[in-house]
């Protein structure tokens, strides 16, 4: 019998994602929802057995693990792109594959954390960036600003070297990362914020060097998998707003949610 106090958790078909005490980031809460989704969905279709036990933690079981990968590769199919789609994409982003490049950067962290107020953090952020971005050529040359800051504000150990992250190549940063600052021309501090699993970057950008693009031919394959994966996310995500549309979703907004990742 589900109590008050649990039915006012954020919940799916009446499975509480958290527990009373517990304290969830939305896009940890949303991960938890989405998942949830997807093993009510492998037990209804008979791969998961309905006494699967209820995630704790947000840790599903191993059963269920493999259930869910054995409904998402029957649910979701993605064919693969054709040559001519493949061809079109690296003509217009030939930098995303461009090679030899690298950027000095630094960058003021602010850690997403367990607990942490999600909208206060980026409030912060955005107010740092507006104060490192908007100081005038006096203010500039009076001191390094960024470096202060960084100093002060940084939740990453470079901030002791005013946020200097040296020279990086693309494959020593995270994805999401690397996405915002190569392939570009912009040099100086970012007009945004750069988004990564580490959490809100104000970043700077020193120096570049820009490397040379690749020939198609050398990259097919790698365009291939980059639209595929692109494709799957996008069908995988509008798997489960049908899953959300079904069911009695409480506590937590799926619309526009990033696809699961079901670990």
């Amino acid at each position: 019998m589900t109590t008050a106090t649990e039915s006012a958790l954020p919940h799916v078909n009446d499975v509480a994602l958290t527990a009373p005490t517990e304290s969830v980031d939305v896009q940890a809460l949303r991960q938890r929802a989405c998942t949830e989704l997807l093993r009510q969905a492998a037990i209804e279709a008979g791969l998961l057995a309905a006494d699967d036990p209820v995630p704790v933690g947000g840790a599903i079981s191993e059963a269920a693990a493999s259930a869910i990968e054995l409904l998402i590769e029957r649910m979701v199919q993605v064919p693969q792109p054709t040559d001519e789609a493949c061809q079109r994409h690296h003509a217009a982003h030939a930098a995303r594959y461009r090679v030899g490049e690298r950027v000095h950067a630094r960058h003021i962290l602010f850690a997403v954390t367990p607990g942490v107020d999600v909208n206060a953090l980026r409030q912060r952020a955005e107010a740092c960036l507006l104060d490192v971005r908007n100081r005038t050529p006096e203010e500039q040359a009076a001191g390094d600003r960024f470096a202060v800051v960084a100093a002060s504000t940084s939740n990453c150990p470079s901030g002791a070297q005013g946020g200097d992250l040296g020279w990086l190549t693309s494959e020593e940063c995270a994805p999401e990362f690397a996405r915002e600052i190569f392939g570009k021309a912009e040099v100086g501090v970012l007009p945004r914020l750069v988004h990564s699993r580490f959490g809100l970057h104000v970043v700077e950008i020193l120096s570049r060097e820009p490397g040379h693009d690749q020939p198609y031919a050398a990259v097919r394959q790698a365009v291939a998998q980059s639209l595929w994966h692109a494709s799957f996310a996008t069908a995988l995500s509008q798997y489960v707003q049908v899953l959300a549309g079904r069911a009695r979703v409480h506590g937590i907004a799926l619309d526009g949610a990033a696809t699961p990742l079901v670990q």
